[in-house]
Formats: C-alpha cells, sequence, structure tokens
C-alpha cells in the first residue's frame, strides 16, 4: 500500500480528478468519502477538493452528464436536460423496469413512515400488498430494518440506498414536505 500511496501522491491535479471520474463511472452507485479514501489513498480534504471541482466542472459544462453528491456519496448520472433521450431508452426496453403505480404509491408510503411493519401500509392503503412488497424487496428498493415490539414480532420495513438513487435524492430530506406537496395540488 505504500507503494501505492506514494505514486498517488506524486500525480498531478488532473490526473487525479481523471482518477475520482473513472471511479465514479466504474461504480455501481453513489460512492462514499471512506470508499474513495481506501482505494486511492488520497487524504479525505483532497478527496473532497477534487470531487467538488468535478462537481462544479461537470455542472458548468452541461453536458449530457453530471456528478452529484447523491444517496451520501458521489455519482455520475444523466443531466436531467436530457432526460427525454433517457426517456426514449427506457421506452426502448434497453433500461430499468417502470415502477407501477401500486408500487410508487407502497414505496411513498415507505418512505414517508418508515420505518413501518406490512399491516400498517396495508392499512394505509386499504389493499393487500404482498406482490407489491415483494416487487419492491426484489428490486431493492426496500429492505427489511428489524422487527417491531408487538405481538408475532412483524418485520419492519425502510427504504434503501438505491431507492436514493432512482429517485436522484441525497438523503431522505430530500423528499418534498407535506406542504410542498400541497402547494403543486393548488398549481
Amino acid at each position: 500500500m505504500g507503494e501505492k500511496m506514494g505514486y498517488i501522491s506524486l500525480m498531478e491535479i488532473g490526473s487525479r480528478k481523471a482518477m475520482m471520474e473513472a471511479l465514479l463511472f466504474a461504480g455501481s452507485g453513489p460512492l462514499g468519502i471512506k470508499v474513495l479514501l481506501e482505494i486511492t489513498g488520497l487524504p479525505e480534504t483532497e478527496i473532497e477538493d477534487l470531487m467538488d471541482e468535478l462537481v462544479e466542472e461537470y455542472r458548468q459544462r452541461q453536458g449530457g452528464m453530471l456528478i452529484s453528491r447523491l444517496a451520501g456519496g458521489y455519482a455520475m448520472h444523466t443531466n436531467p436536460d436530457y432526460s427525454g433521450w433517457a426517456g426514449k431508452l427506457n421506452a426502448s426496453g434497453a433500461a430499468k423496469a417502470k415502477i407501477s403505480p401500486a408500487s410508487l404509491e407502497s414505496l411513498a408510503i415507505i418512505a414517508y413512515k418508515q420505518p413501518i411493519t406490512k399491516a400498517e401500509l396495508e392499512a394505509v392503503r386499504g389493499v393487500n400488498s404482498d406482490g407489491v412488497m415483494k416487487t419492491l424487496l426484489d428490486r431493492r428498493l426496500i429492505r427489511i430494518v428489524g422487527r417491531k415490539e408487538a405481538p408475532g414480532k412483524p418485520l419492519l420495513y425502510g427504504t434503501t440506498q438505491e431507492f436514493l438513487m432512482h429517485f436522484g435524492l441525497k438523503d431522505l430530506a430530500g423528499l418534498p414536505t407535506l406542504r410542498e406537496l400541497e402547494r403543486e395540488d393548488v398549481v
């Protein structure tokens, strides 16, 4: 590791940024500072500075890709300005499957009320949610986060990092508030 760190410390800033860019491109999701630190051996402050510079460079160049802070890390993703093209890709079947209205409704309830049991979800929705829960678990948008201290100790569910990535959220605080949703209904 010492030789690797010595080599990295001699790299020019442009090469370091290119290295970070390559890691983001190759990653399957947001990469946290700890992961980047472990892989590169660079100091945390330097990683943060490099990532901030990349975020700004991608934003300024207004290209098809952006680098943003998402789900507790940094990720490379499609620029929303080109979502129409991404929509065409989705429609072609070459991209990930869409979320059904029932799944989206359940996912919203789970996101806002987590941790939540399946029975609590069904009480809000008014219908059986077995199939929807299986789909959301299979797609890793929700996960089991524990058991409720109640008779039968039912499973508790919450959202995942994949949920944050799918909806382009840095964290759950990025979810719209009830007030924001009510304002949208008025407009």
